[in-house]
């Protein structure tokens, strides 16, 4: 993989799959845009490859479906170690596309940046056998800038290039300028919690609103 972002969070549930879907509505038009979720678990009541599919209006070629899927809703090395199996770097690489140079890839992790794969690999591992610059999804209320700061310090410590970061909910100017101020790392944009989720509102707020000074368009041309 040579063009696109690889998507973590700053938690599990902070928003990555939504961001991951917006981020297929405002791209899709630089080139031949595709999603991967390299690692899912919980698969039996969270598809994330589907929400993505449905909520960025995906056909089918936009979406890369290989990978390894967990039935329990744990860390990857615990649910995998709970199904019998154990999962490693080497074979989600395997599962990677093949390299193409005209394809633009958004790649989602599980859960945050030091999620364990095994016992001795995380999700900082994979970023960095991917080769993709992150965007880090955060939260924007009360103990974000904690979160936030903790994550943009792994990815550092790794020598991984980061995109920048999305904050998810309701807009806090103070927890922004923070991470800004303290993280010396853009704040992408802030993403609503949206009362009615669909392709619709979806698309139309990324069309309308996500990254407006077009800070991510570099990674996708």
């Amino acid at each position: 993989m040579s063009h696109g972002l690889f998507i973590t969070g700053t938690d599990t549930d902070v928003g990555k799959t939504t961001v991951a879907a917006a981020l297929m509505h405002r791209f899709r038009q630089t080139g031949q845009l595709r999603y991967w979720k390299p690692v899912q678990t919980g698969i039996e009541g969270s598809d994330d490859t589907q929400m993505v599919a449905k909520l960025g209006n995906c056909s089918g070629p936009e979406v890369h479906t290989s990978g390894v899927r967990l039935a329990r809703p744990l860390a990857p090395y615990l649910a995998a170690e709970l199904s019998g199996t154990r999962v490693t770097i080497s074979e989600l690489v395997k599962l990677a596309p093949q390299r193409n140079n005209s394809k633009r890839w958004i790649a989602e992790g599980a859960g945050g940046v030091l999620v364990p794969i095994n016992e001795s690999e995380y999700m900082t591992d994979l970023m960095a056998a991917l080769g993709l610059p992150v965007l880090i999804v955060a939260r924007s209320s009360l103990g974000t800038i904690n979160h936030t700061l903790l994550s943009i310090q792994s990815l550092r410590h790794r020598k991984l290039e980061i995109a920048g970061v999305v904050m998810v909910g309701h807009k806090n100017a103070e927890n922004r300028k923070a991470i800004e101020k303290y993280g010396t790392i853009p704040v992408i944009d802030e993403m609503p919690w949206f009362p009615t989720l669909t392709p619709e509102t979806l698309g139309r707020w990324a069309a309308m609103e996500f990254d407006r000074r077009g800070q991510l368009t570099r990674y996708f041309q």
